[in-house]
């Protein structure tokens, strides 16, 4: 099927954004349509659709979304239904809309490049990259669009948050406002392609040969219901172009020509270019954001060491990727937050952010403020403000150990002889990451968007799935800040994928659903693969049957463990097909491994007396909503 038939519902705002009702719009909404080809200063010409209010009183600023998703689906009566909340009652008269293809893309002029790095010759006149796009395009709005105020506002989700992003670093002076919104940060370390070097191979298949088989947007033909089957039988990632691609996706010849941290992805990895705060900045992320968690909370902390002027933001909430742009926002999967976090969001918070920066005569918007760090603290279900991401009072990082007989304890382990619990990982019967059958990424019936939020009782008590538990909690945990564990491993191969949940267990009765007794929901998770444990641009093989110390990052989260709940730790060495099969026998780059490579392996994660397994969970203290 054609991906770009179903465009404006899967990916108007970024990758397989929810398709739910947006805020409606007020009736007398009215808007007239203009394209136009926009030069760019080497000559190329981006294709730009411009939607304009009819009855507007005055000047108006423009908000200015690019994408690589094709604009032609943006039209009047979908600018008034799905941008209503911006022009409703704050900034009456609204915003001139602004669509653009980027380069390469749709009926765009010039080459695309996924997550084109920023231009390396910054002399060069005729040096592009999706910076000097908008640069240049912002300069013809404003010499070409009617009664416009001189202020132009960007935004986007996903890609187009990355392009809002991109805008920033180098900005035309009258871009006022940005909101990069699940903006990725860098795609080897946490964001779509890569989580700590493990590759991402469903995703990074899929979006891959969905963005590069033509200058439209269109899925691969992929001839299983189950692609966990499909995956399993490619067999060594070799075969994926000597069978299918045949060298055509460049993206994929990246991902296997470029497996470490090599100079590619470092080019690409915003952080080296996120020195100085150029415009008001609100960055928006997701909690079970199933695609780019990872990067919109990475940018804001880059950012926020050089804001001065306090115009660096972060909003967090309980969303998928996307999900504070559509529907109300009260539930994720068969999560409840009892309340609509999503329009909360739009309403009172993205439309005065962009009203007072944009519309200078709402400059001074009436009883309205923004923390430095908004969070929606799921579990306790309420939104909490902090004066900094992460807190860096009220909390105390407390160690919780993997114990003997599956139990957690906040005590260390005291036995000194060496203790562990072991499973057996086999590349042939990997443990997959949703329920089966795993549909296509944006395939019909998926469960892509909400399968963080699965239970996880689908893996639990597998033979190789280890997991601890803590006794029922007799009062609320409630957590703020950074997560990491640390495990003590040996691997009998010589190379290991780790992945680890942190997981809240529901009581065993008493929910008021009969499925959400003990229900095992996902509250935060990665993986590391070892080999990148002392270098991520030389991996090195671990020495079979040696413990070795692997710290893994489990990003941050503002969550409450309720009283009657439980607090488990899940340990698994596949992922599948979410993540790539580790051969579990080293080899210098795992696109290129044999099938002889893929062997079974006994994994030993260790719980004695130095060698102690344990997360550590920033515990709040006596904060308050």
């Amino acid at each position: 099927m054609r991906l770009s038939r179903i465009l404006p519902v899967l990916l108007l705002w970024g990758r397989a954004v929810s398709a739910q009702p947006a805020t409606a719009a007020p009736a007398a909404a009215s808007y007239s349509l203009t394209e136009s080809m926009i030069p760019m200063r080497d000559g190329a010409k981006l294709y730009t659709r411009i939607l304009a209010p009819t009855n507007a009183a005055g000047p108006l600023p423009i908000m200015f979304v690019r994408t690589p998703y094709g604009v032609d689906g943006n039209t009047a009566a979908s600018v008034a239904a799905r941008w209503g909340f911006m022009a409703r009652d704050i900034a009456r008269n609204g915003y001139v809309f602004v669509f653009q293809d980027i380069r390469g893309k749709f009926k765009s002029e010039g080459q695309f490049v996924m997550q084109r790095p920023p231009r390396a010759n910054r002399a060069d006149a005729k040096a592009i990259d999706e910076s000097t796009d908008a640069y240049d395009t912002i300069e013809w709005l404003l010499k070409n669009v009617p009664n416009n105020n001189g202020r132009v506002g960007m935004t986007g989700v996903s890609y187009d948050g990355w392009t809002t992003a991109m805008a920033m670093l180098d900005p035309h002076p009258a871009l006022k406002a940005g909101s990069p919104q699940a903006s990725p940060a860098d795609m080897w370390k946490g964001d779509d392609f890569h989580h700590n070097g493990a590759f991402r191979l469903s995703y990074g298949f899929e979006y891959a040969t969905m963005m590069e088989s033509g200058k439209d947007v269109k899925q691969f033909n992929m001839d299983a219901f189950d692609t966990y089957e499909w995956y399993l039988k490619l067999g060594s990632l070799k075969t994926v172009n000597e069978k299918f691609l045949k060298g055509t996706i460049p993206t994929w010849n990246d991902f296997a020509q470029h497996p470490n941290f090599d100079a590619f992805w470092q080019r690409q990895a915003m952080a080296g270019y996120l020195n100085k705060v150029t415009v008001p900045a609100l960055h928006v992320a997701g909690w079970w954001d199933q695609e780019d968690f990872y990067g919109p909370v990475t940018i804001y902390r880059e950012l926020e060491k050089h804001d001065r002027e306090n115009k660096n933001f972060l909003v967090v909430g309980p969303w998928n990727h996307g999900g504070w742009m559509g529907g109300e926002g009260a539930s994720l999967g068969p999560i409840q937050f009892g309340q609509p976090t999503a329009r909360f969001f739009r309403d009172s918070i993205m439309a005065p952010f962009f009203a007072r920066h944009l519309h200078p005569e709402q400059r001074d918007v009436a009883g309205w403020t923004l923390p430095e760090a908004l969070v929606f603290e799921a579990g306790s279900n309420v939104w909490k403000r902090y004066d900094t991401w992460p807190p860096k009072t009220a909390v105390s990082p407390r160690s919780l150990y993997m114990r003997e007989g599956g139990a957690l304890g906040w005590e260390p382990p005291t036995t000194t002889a060496p203790a562990y619990d072991a499973y057996v990982s086999d590349p042939a019967k990997p443990v997959p990451y949703r329920q089966r059958p795993v549909q296509m990424t944006y395939g019909p019936g998926s469960t892509w968007r909400t399968w963080l939020t699965e239970d996880q009782r689908f893996v639990h008590n597998r033979p190789d799935v280890l997991s601890w538990e803590l006794p029922t909690l007799t009062d609320d945990l409630t957590i703020a800040g950074d997560l990491t564990v640390t495990l003590h491993a040996a691997t009998s191969g010589t190379d290991a994928d780790y992945v680890v949940k942190l997981i809240d267990v529901y009581p065993d009765t008493g929910m008021k659903e009969l499925r959400m007794n003990g229900y095992q929901f996902m509250v935060a998770n990665d993986v590391f693969r070892a080999r990148y444990r002392k270098d991520p641009q030389k991996p090195v093989p671990l020495t079979p049957n040696v413990p070795e110390a692997i710290t893994i990052d489990l990003h941050t989260q503002a969550y409450t463990f309720k009283k009657g709940h439980r607090v488990m730790i899940q340990v698994q060495s596949t992922w599948f097909p979410l993540i790539d099969r580790n051969p579990q026998t080293f080899v210098p780059n795992i696109f290129e491994a044999k099938p002889s490579d893929f062997r079974a392996a006994t994994q030993r994660i260790y719980r004695s007396k130095g060698q102690a397994s344990r997360i550590v969970l920033p515990v709040v203290t006596g904060i308050r909503p």
